[in-house]
């Protein structure tokens, strides 16, 4: 046999075996159940998102998904009981807030969100609606008489450092004129239920929650956080639409694990929710609740991480935001 010939038998037959190779280590993970930790409690949103997930994920692991809740300090508590994890089968699923903003609202974070975790992968993302008490003007009309009223305008948020709350003071400074006052809440059902009485004028909330309070005509809508329009609403112009300049801002839940996840289970979980996330019956899923399946390489989620930081780092610091 002459010896090219014969070279390039050899070197085919040594990318075989190493293709064969990686994908037998592929799959000799997971061994046992996967605990998939969520900051939050049972029924909350990224309750909802991890549990939509875990199931096809467990048929394609071939292990269970053992959701776990474990609430706390808006999702941090969790967020360090993964970076902390050992074993290579406890992964979680956070909020951007966990990785944007906590490090600089919480002076004492545990965990570093640059250097603890091994980013797996964006799950699903959502708008905000600006809504707005009845009383209030609503499309292109809002924001000029919003500005020119020379007044501030209450609106509620779940907490200091939340999105809604970062959001609002986002807002307020791409809009030349327009004062706003924070009002924090428990949560957004009662940050609705005051805005119909009158006592709060306005609020980023989810479309999910949003829509069907507008929809019976019980608040208005202004317009969505997003750049351009969404799907899940797409009658709502964009703030931008209406004179928001360059704002873009999304609500996210993300799957991810400790930084001593081997790389084998990190690029098992991104390549089968690569799949998962573009089924259509997952995507529906979410979608009915008010999500868009998204699904992204580890370098994609951090990519986005470490933009939406910027952005945010930047409002908590020139806004002096700081958590009591």
């Amino acid at each position: 046999m002459p010896i090219a010939r014969r070279s390039a038998i050899v070197a085919a037959c040594s990318t075989a075996l190493l293709a064969f190779a990686g994908t037998a280590s592929a799959q000799s993970w997971p061994t046992k159940p996967v605990r998939l930790l969520v900051g939050f409690p049972g029924g909350s949103t990224p309750d909802v998102v991890a549990r939509i997930v875990a199931e096809p994920l467990s048929k394609a692991l071939g292990q269970p998904i053992v959701v776990e809740n474990k609430p706390g300090a808006s999702g941090n508590i969790s967020a360090d009981l993964v970076a902390k994890a050992t074993d290579d089968h406890t992964i979680g699923v956070v909020i951007n807030g966990n990785l944007t903003s906590s490090q600089m609202l919480y002076p004492n974070l545990p965990y570093d969100p640059a250097k603890d975790f091994s980013y797996i992968s964006l799950l699903a993302t959502a708008p905000l609606v600006l809504v707005a008490n009845n009383n209030l003007p609503t499309g292109k009309e809002f924001l000029p008489a919003a500005a020119a009223s020379g007044q501030k305008w209450s609106y509620g948020s779940v907490g200091v450092g939340s999105v809604g709350h970062l959001g609002m003071e986002l807002m307020e400074s791409r809009v030349p004129g327009f004062k706003a006052v924070h009002v924090p809440y428990r949560g957004n059902p009662q940050i609705l239920t005051d805005m119909i009485g009158g006592q709060v004028q306005l609020a980023l909330i989810p479309p999910g929650l949003a829509m069907p309070q507008v929809q019976a005509g019980k608040v208005k809508a202004i317009g969505l956080t997003t750049a351009g329009r969404s799907a899940l609403v797409p009658d709502l112009p964009s703030l931008s639409e209406i004179g928001v300049k360059d704002f873009n801002l999304e609500v996210w839940t993300a799957l991810l694990g400790p930084a001593s996840l081997s790389p084998v289970a990190q690029k098992r979980l991104s390549t089968e929710l690569a799949v998962i996330m573009k089924s259509p019956d997952v995507r529906k899923k979410l979608f009915d609740q008010g999500w868009q399946a998204v699904g992204t390489s580890p370098e994609g989620m951090k990519l986005r991480v470490k933009d939406e930081a910027a952005i945010m780092g930047k409002i908590i610091s020139t806004k002096g935001i700081k958590l009591n």
